[in-house]
């Protein structure tokens, strides 16, 4: 029980991704027989459409976007301010801060991390760690997004009797751009939001909130 109450951040989170990729998964299968019938072609099983470029497209677009946001929303907040938002450092205090801020090298205290005591390559590797996995992660994501988009999108062509295309030429596509743009426009809103909004409004006990009694032009307070 002490596992789960330490833990029931991220395990909320992990069992509601599960239970939302399943219900992709098998909306999408019935979405996508749909039009297999609508074109008087076979439809599939469910095995087949998880391993089709179909169901592949669709769970890298959004993870791409999702990835994206969160390396935007990382790197922005190092060097950007919003007066107000618990989101947001203090004005004045923009930058990576101090080694004494950040605790490292000679600063760090025994339990820190082993790198966060090292100096050189190692020390700036893990000081902007979370930065470079989440910018990898969205690279990856995009580039299966890509690959994956043009087999879908070329299966489609040959089912309506048209040329298929190449990747170049699929990644300048309006196709693949109105996918891309459609899911990063709502990132950008959402963090956005969550920005400004926090300024104003409060959620009793969020540590994305500021205390519920804490001034308006007050930043970087956890409620």
């Amino acid at each position: 029980m002490r596992a789960l109450r330490n833990h029931g951040l991220s395990i909320f989170f992990g069992v509601i991704f599960v239970l939302a990729l399943i219900g992709q998964a098998l909306t999408g299968l019935a979405l996508f027989n749909e039009e297999q019938a609508a074109l008087g072609l076979a439809t599939v099983s469910l095995g087949h459409y998880l391993t089709s470029s179909a169901f592949a497209v669709d769970v890298s677009e959004n993870w791409q976007s999702e990835f994206l946001q969160f390396f935007l929303f990382i790197l922005a907040t190092t060097w950007l301010v919003q007066r107000g938002s618990p989101e947001s450092k203090q004005p004045g205090e923009e930058g990576p801060g101090s080694d004494a801020e950040q605790l490292v090298g000679e600063f760090a205290p025994p339990n820190s991390p082993s790198w966060a005591r090292k100096h050189g390559w190692r020390l700036r590797i893990y000081s902007n760690s979370l930065l470079l996995v989440m910018g990898a992660i969205f690279v990856l994501s995009w580039a299966a997004q890509s690959f994956t988009g043009v087999v879908a999108y070329n299966e489609e062509q040959r089912a309506h009797l048209q040329s298929p295309v190449t990747w170049p030429d699929y990644i300048v596509s309006a196709d693949f751009w109105n996918r891309t743009l459609q899911n990063w426009q709502s990132e950008f809103l959402a963090v956005g939001s969550m920005v400004v909004l926090s300024i104003y409004l409060r959620q009793r006990g969020s540590p994305e909130s500021k205390p519920v009694g804490a001034p308006h032009a007050e930043s970087a307070v956890e409620g």
